[in-house]
């Protein structure tokens, strides 16, 4: 069998482009918004995406045995063992429609009325209290020092408050009631034992997170109109890939002309 090559196509058919019938806002866009207006107005408006980078298999494995084992206490509407040991009266919510809100291609979707965006976020969990709220749950995995019950104030962890929040928002805006405290179901892995044998060992702590959705309004009119810019939007302060363009462009011009000259 001949092994596949991956081969960067700069050139989206339009219909996945913004105006296009299958376009929409997805939650990660909207944080592609926020790291750089000008890479996502090349992604969505002229449908040149950046190049691609190899998928985190570890945290994708983990994510899939999260999912299957909250799935297990889904089926007998039980709470799984750290909702009981962090104190989290709910169990995981039986829904006809969870297979899809957790499908990243389809998620739970919303058309924002003012700005006639399509917004949809892949959701990994959500819990449900007694009285009927829903509880937004995020599954994360990763390996650094110390226990993880916090969140700081790295991107990073900008971008999974957001995240929780346009999730909190989409369920409201398909007429759930939803707590305004998200969790984050975090595993840690741990690099101080002495040898791998294996296996990697996890502590798994629950991070609550306030999924704030205060902003979502204001971002997606400021969406639409970066969108409908005719000129090219401005970089964003901490994008690598606009100064790197600038930089190979102007190198490859400074060859091209040259080499005219001659």
């Amino acid at each position: 069998m001949a092994e596949y090559t991956y081969k960067y196509n700069p050139n989206r058919k339009a219909e996945w482009n913004y105006g296009g019938e299958k376009w929409r806002l997805s939650r990660s866009k909207i944080d592609f918004f926020f790291e750089c207006p000008r890479c996502f107005y090349l992604d969505n408006v002229l449908g040149t995406k950046r190049p691609g980078f190899p998928s985190f298999n570890l945290n994708i494995a983990v994510d899939e045995l999260f999912k299957k084992e909250f799935d297990k206490y889904r089926k007998t509407q039980k709470p799984h063992p750290i909702m009981k040991k962090f104190k989290i009266d709910a169990v995981p919510f039986e829904h006809k429609n969870m297979d899809t809100w957790r499908d990243p291609f389809v998620g739970i979707t919303h058309t924002h009325k003012p700005t006639g965006l399509t917004v949809s976020g892949g959701v990994d969990d959500i819990w449900v209290a007694p009285d009927g709220s829903l509880i937004i749950v995020d599954y994360k995995s990763t390996s650094k020092e110390g226990r993880i019950d916090k969140l700081g104030d790295s991107p990073w962890e900008k971008q999974y408050t957001r995240q929780l929040g346009v999730y909190k928002w989409l369920l409201e805006m398909n007429g759930f009631s939803v707590q305004p405290t998200g969790y984050l179901v975090y595993a840690n892995a741990d690099k101080s034992l002495p040898e791998f044998g294996d296996k990697l060992i996890f502590e798994t702590t629950l991070v609550p997170v306030e999924a704030d959705v205060s902003w979502i309004n204001s971002t997606l009119a400021e969406i639409k109109a970066c969108l409908n810019e005719k000129d090219l939007p401005p970089s964003g302060d901490s994008c690598e890939f606009c100064p790197y363009r600038e930089a190979a462009g102007k190198k490859l011009q400074a060859i091209h002309f040259a080499n005219k000259i001659k």
